[in-house]
């Protein structure tokens, strides 16, 4: 009997700890790439068309196929963010009930792999905008790089800085698609972006916080020195400040519309203030995660969405 105790003890201490690694192979290795991407992400990366949409210079071919190229080096250099990040995590994410399924947690995509991808695609976006683009494009590009992965590595530890920095990859993604175009950039459309994208990641962190609430070592640190009230000032003085600046793009420079037609300008705020009261709910429910997914999910959000972008293109038509 003691014989076969002592045989059970080696064999366990002879199983590896730790989540089981799954077998690489070069599809799955693919496969794992692409996942670390984040594809379902790269919708906020069409914050480029943004401006260029807002200053009724979005239907030209020069224009689609420079926001378009804009739109695939933000997309690498976003991916390669990713890739590192990941790298980087990899040991936390195992311990992570939900991130353990990443590609690189769960084994699937190489620790170095992940790495060299990251790092290729972090040197291949900004030099490809350097030689294709506006200087400014890759210096927007380059900046984007040095922020996010020095969030990575630490600024996403700190209070306040954390929020600023994800909202200020939002703004990047708004601000690269006029600089591509050399459209000059509205006060009111920056400071309504700027406010918008702080509402949405306050609005994440809240719901983060609230469900995790009491869960310690169960997500990132920082959410645990946040309270709860603090991010919800945070997201309602956001929301505020993006309702304010809206209307107040939409009422600069009032003038009476041609005959035969509505004031769209002035009454996309109907719209806009309703979107931001819709997203609220869940905000306040503490169910508002990934901006796409609350937005894909609620079938009136959407449609309140879809009639904010008819009015507001219709508001563009007819400057």
């Amino acid at each position: 009997m003691a014989e076969t105790n002592l045989r059970e003890q080696r064999a366990h201490s002879a199983r590896p700890h730790g989540p089981a690694r799954a077998r690489v192979t070069p599809g799955g290795l693919l496969l794992g790439l692409l996942r670390t991407t984040r594809p379902k992400q790269w919708v906020k990366n069409t914050l480029v068309i943004a401006a260029p949409a807002a200053a009724g210079r979005l239907f030209s071919v020069h224009a689609l196929a420079t926001l378009g190229l804009t739109f695939a080096l933000f997309t690498a250099c976003a991916a390669a963010v990713y890739l590192i990040n990941d790298a980087r995590d990899a040991d936390a994410d195992r311990a992570h009930p939900t991130k353990c399924r990443r590609p690189v947690a769960a084994g699937v995509l190489p620790v170095p792999v992940a790495y060299a991808a990251g790092g290729v695609l972090a040197v291949l976006g900004p030099a490809l905008a350097a030689w294709l683009t506006p200087p400014l494009v890759a210096a927007l590009l380059i900046a984007y790089l040095g922020m996010q992965l020095a969030y990575c590595v630490s600024l996403k530890h700190v209070l306040v800085v954390d929020l600023v920095v994800v909202t200020t990859g939002f703004l990047m993604r708004a601000v690269i698609g006029g600089v591509a175009l050399g459209i000059p950039l509205s006060r009111w459309f920056l400071i309504t972006t700027g406010f918008g994208a702080l509402f949405m990641v306050a609005a994440k962190r809240y719901s983060e916080a609230v469900q995790l609430a009491g869960k310690a070592g169960a997500t990132r640190a920082l959410l645990t020195e946040y309270t709860t009230g603090y991010l919800r000032f945070v997201w309602q003085l956001a929301a505020g400040v993006a309702v304010l600046a809206y209307c107040l793009w939409a009422l600069e420079g009032h003038r009476t519309p041609a005959p035969g037609l509505l004031p769209w300008r002035q009454l996309s705020m109907v719209a806009f203030i309703l979107a931001i009261l819709r997203y609220a709910v869940f905000a306040d429910r503490g169910t508002a995660g990934e901006p796409e997914d609350v937005v894909l999910r609620d079938r009136a959000l959407a449609l309140i969405g879809l009639a904010w972008l008819a009015m507001y293109g219709l508001a563009v038509a007819h400057w």
